[in-house]
């Protein structure tokens, strides 16, 4: 990963714009027919060199690694950023000379040792970056929109200082592939949200451990998997090398009592944020979800057994008298439950949403 990066210069200029020619030309040829049409522009460029933003990976390609708010992540649809305090910087501007290869892990390996908390935004249909992004243990959080009115996916990460390199290792390499066969909701990405979301409410290798394996048993059932989950964390002889048995025994409960069917509260301060960070409410995000998960295990419904399942769940769950339960004060989805609620009231909106997704 060690290559010579440099900041670029104006004689750099014409070299980056055959990069970008190249990368145009390899997103045509996957089938990403939209990005980067007279974009960027030598102006560009020029821009990015006079701000000390753009770089040059020496034979290799280029980026641009931007601190400071971007004016186009004011605004995200379909989801919302997790961490909207924290100073962050953005990548911008990616391309490679020909015949290279692995640009992007050493731009995004600068990237992360530059900065904590790192925002990026690509093309749906570039399917290379968004296969990339998620390697990097970057987070989805829905689409911003250029200024053009063109959507993007944008995705965020962050640098976790306070947990040992060798845990993040241990859960990127073993706990996380381990989701990659399950539903969506219970993919990779979603323990990378509830990792964030925990993290942001009390940063510790003990709150990132417990929300890296509170779906752990997955594997044995939606119905059980709190409990497997549980079983699983106490007999995982590799979490003694950071816990102890009392530790681990804390991070088990927190993965039991995790489920939003739970009618008692957390038995613990980790398990109440384990807890608050899986809910996750959004609430487009939460309608689709469910409509999802009845297409997919209830095929012999038709277009309005779907609706009057959809509407049964959302009620049985997240109206006022649902089971699902906030136990924080202050919880950080206090306002997205009411927004739900409202939702979930206005029928014909909820309507017009559902028949939008299925």
């Amino acid at each position: 990963m060690k290559k010579n990066i440099r900041h670029s210069t104006p004689d750099d200029i014409d070299l980056i714009l055959q990069m970008y020619d190249h990368s145009r030309g390899v997103m045509r040829s996957t089938g990403n027919m939209s990005q980067w049409v007279g974009y960027p522009t030598r102006e560009d460029i020029e821009e990015d060199i006079r701000r000390g933003v753009s770089y040059i990976i020496e034979g290799m390609g280029t980026f641009a690694l931007v601190p400071g708010i971007e004016p186009t992540y004011s605004y995200i649809d379909h989801g919302r950023w997790i961490d909207e305090h924290t100073p962050y910087s953005t990548l911008h501007r990616m391309a490679a000379m020909p015949d290279t290869h692995g640009i992007a892990d050493i731009a995004f390996h600068y990237a992360k040792e530059q900065s904590t908390h790192l925002r990026v935004d690509t093309h749906h249909d570039n399917r290379p970056m968004r296969h990339i992004l998620e390697k990097q243990g970057f987070v989805y959080c829905g689409i911003i929109y250029m200024p053009d009115g063109g959507p993007r996916d944008a995705y965020e990460w962050w640098r976790y200082d306070c947990v040992p390199a060798d845990l993040k290792e241990y859960v990127e390499t073993v706990i996380l592939p381990q989701h990659e066969a399950y539903d969506a909701a219970h993919r990779p990405n979603h323990i990378r949200r509830v990792i964030a979301r925990s993290m942001m409410l009390q940063p510790s290798a003990i709150t990132y451990a417990a929300a890296a394996m509170h779906d752990i048993g997955i594997c044995e059932g939606r119905e059980i998997h709190h409990l497997a989950s549980g079983r699983i964390i106490r007999a995982d002889q590799k979490l003694r090398q950071w816990f102890t048995e009392e530790e681990i025994e804390t991070i088990a409960q927190a993965a039991e009592d995790h489920r939003a069917s739970a009618t008692t509260k957390p038995r613990s301060l980790l398990g109440c944020i384990i807890s608050e960070a899986d809910r996750d409410i959004e609430p487009e995000t939460i309608v689709r979800r469910t409509v999802e998960y009845g297409l997919s295990h209830y095929p012999e419904l038709d277009h309005e057994g779907h609706w009057q399942r959809t509407l049964e769940h959302l009620h049985e769950k997240y109206a006022e008298g649902g089971y699902l339960k906030l136990w924080m004060d202050d919880s950080p989805n206090a306002a997205p439950l009411a927004d739900l609620r409202a939702l979930i009231h206005d029928e014909r909106r909820l309507r017009e949403l559902f028949d939008s997704i299925i």
